[in-house]
């Protein structure tokens, strides 16, 4: 009998050290993926302020005044004169 207490008490022990080995695994993972999520937000957010930042770019870029400034001065385009324009009609 006193060998059969001894038996279940070292299982009962090895439950217990695998047990912790166990909770001790999965604390390390969960701290892991915490990092690995809050350097995943942070590059979201970075990536958020990018985005904002290309849209005004774009925004600006489309502004039909800057448009006109660029055709003028880049491309030498003018306003046509009045008896260059034509009307068409169907």
């Amino acid at each position: 009998m006193k060998v059969l207490g001894v038996l279940i008490l070292l299982m009962l022990l090895a439950a217990v050290l695998t047990t912790a080995i166990g909770v001790v695994w999965t604390r390390h993972e969960s701290r892991v993926l915490f990092v690995s999520l809050t350097a995943l937000q942070n590059q979201r957010d970075n990536l958020n302020i990018e985005y904002g930042r290309l849209e005004l770019e774009q925004a600006t870029y489309a502004e039909p005044r800057r448009i006109d400034d660029e055709a003028r001065q880049q491309l030498g385009m003018l306003d046509p004169r009045p008896q260059d324009i034509r009307l068409l009609t169907r």
